[in-house]
């Protein structure tokens, strides 16, 4: 069943509001039944993380989220749906991925948000470079096995 509703998509240094985002999705509505939402924060691994850096090539990115994001709309019936994801220098405890999913019934809702997520963490082109506490060490993040175990689930 395909849905009516145009996803927007940010790709963004600058942090989000998830009240604000959600209000966006709803104001003046009386079809939606359902707002999922999940929020990616910035993990610091036993205290021994000072950042998390995320690069990306602007306009591969979003394009890439944009096409993912689509793919959601049309697999499920969604009134609207957001997806902002952040760039730069982020700390432990701050938000780095939002999804809002908006939908008649929860199901699409819920569903549709899992669908973006476990997407944006295997497809995605962002790079990931960890920031040592107390180092001038980096490192780059691999990719998780795990991640694209998870992104078989919505094969068909």
């Amino acid at each position: 069943m395909a849905s009516a509703c145009e996803p927007l998509v940010r790709v963004q240094a600058d942090d989000f509001d998830l009240a604000t985002e959600t209000r966006r999705l709803t104001a003046r509505r009386r079809d939606v039944g359902a707002v999922v939402s999940f929020t990616g924060l910035c993990r610091d691994e036993n205290g021994r993380l000072e950042a998390l850096e995320l690069e990306h090539y602007p306009g591969m990115a979003e394009a890439e989220i944009i096409r993912i994001a689509n793919q959601a709309t049309t697999r499920w019936p969604l009134t609207g749906l957001t997806v902002i994801h952040r760039f730069g220098k982020i700390a432990p405890g701050d938000n780095i991925v939002l999804v809002v999913a908006a939908s008649s019934h929860r199901r699409a809702a819920f569903e549709a948000a899992d669908f973006l997520m476990d997407f944006l963490k295997s497809r995605a082109p962002f790079w990931k470079k960890e920031h040592v506490r107390g180092s001038a060490k980096t490192g780059w993040v691999e990719a998780n096995d795990k991640d694209l175990e998870d992104l078989k689930r919505w094969e068909d």
